[in-house]
């Protein structure tokens, strides 16, 4: 009897050791699992606050009052926050008019530049000719040679044979052409994202009776609707925020232009001969010519998604 009670005693002394050594290593599974939290919460803090720091700094001396952009002990927290940068840039811009006028060229460039480019696209995808493999090697070269590259006879072009310097010709002139802003890319995109799709959807439709166009305005580029979102974001963001080909050719009423000028102007107008003053006003612009592109970011956003990891271009 002695000897059992010994046993039964031995048993639970082995059980509890077995319990103990599982609570510790989960102890310690736990415990790694909560630095490794630690680690990366602290990594991704970091790299979002290198990011967004700029853009934390415009939005906050932009309701900087004066007295805030002299006091050393302000930093991000306005002391005294006033929306009188705010009312001075929109007068000055003037905004309704100016965001109007280029969306409304944007949103023009951003529907023929998907067209063209998701034609080309199309036409590299799924139907076979001479030279192929050059012309798409064209295509990529168009997304890795830089545009100062060319903008000296781009300025010639269109400013010595056609005479169309500060004028819209000229965008809509190479986005026909499939030589607009990021071009290349988009024609790459739409490349990628037709070659995914079955060619079977197409054979349906040509024993049906349907020719190539109408397969691909009515069918593929149906189906490719993602891309066409992805591509449509990109090409209204980029032809809103571009100032390279927007000073190139002289275009004073694109947006960037403005607001790049808006510091001089908000001087000129209210005699403010401060630069760091100027510069709180030209952050009010910033933040008012962010807004349209962050709407549309969000409403778009679910869509933008899907469309570039169906297309190809994440890692």
């Amino acid at each position: 009897m002695i000897s059992i009670a010994k046993a039964k005693l031995r048993y639970q002394e082995l059980q509890n050791d077995q319990f103990f050594q599982n609570d510790k290593r989960r102890a310690i599974k736990n415990g790694k699992k909560f630095l490794m939290f630690l680690f990366r919460f602290c990594i991704l803090v970091g790299v979002s606050y290198v990011i967004l720091s700029p853009l934390i700094k415009i939005v906050a001396q932009s309701f900087f009052s004066d007295n805030d952009m002299t006091n050393p002990m302000v930093y991000v927290i306005p002391s005294k926050p006033t929306m009188e940068k705010y009312v001075a840039a929109w007068k000055v811009l003037p905004f309704p008019a100016t965001i109007m006028k280029s969306l409304g060229n944007d949103i023009a460039l951003m529907v023929i530049q998907i067209f063209v480019c998701s034609m080309v696209g199309y036409g590299f995808a799924r139907f076979d000719f001479p030279l192929k493999g050059f012309l798409f090697a064209c295509v990529v070269v168009m997304i890795v040679i830089p545009m100062h590259a060319i903008m000296l006879p781009l300025y010639l072009t269109f400013t010595q044979v056609v005479n169309l310097y500060d004028t819209i010709y000229p965008f809509y002139l190479l986005t026909l052409f499939g030589c607009g802003l990021r071009s290349g890319l988009y024609i790459y995109l739409f490349n990628q994202f037709f070659r995914g799709l079955p060619k079977e959807i197409e054979e349906a439709a040509f024993v049906d009776g349907a020719g190539s166009f109408y397969t691909y305005s009515r069918i593929m580029l149906v189906n490719a609707m993602p891309s066409v979102i992805t591509v449509a974001v990109f090409s209204l963001v980029w032809q809103y925020n571009d100032l390279f080909y927007a000073k190139l050719f002289g275009l004073s009423s694109a947006v960037s232009v403005r607001i790049q000028a808006l510091s001089q102007e908000i001087g000129a107008v209210y005699d403010i001969k401060n630069p760091a003053f100027r510069t709180m006003y030209l952050y009010a612009g910033v933040v008012l010519i962010l807004i349209p592109v962050i709407l549309i970011y969000c409403f778009l956003q679910r869509f933008f998604i899907e469309g570039v990891e169906r297309s190809g271009i994440v890692g």
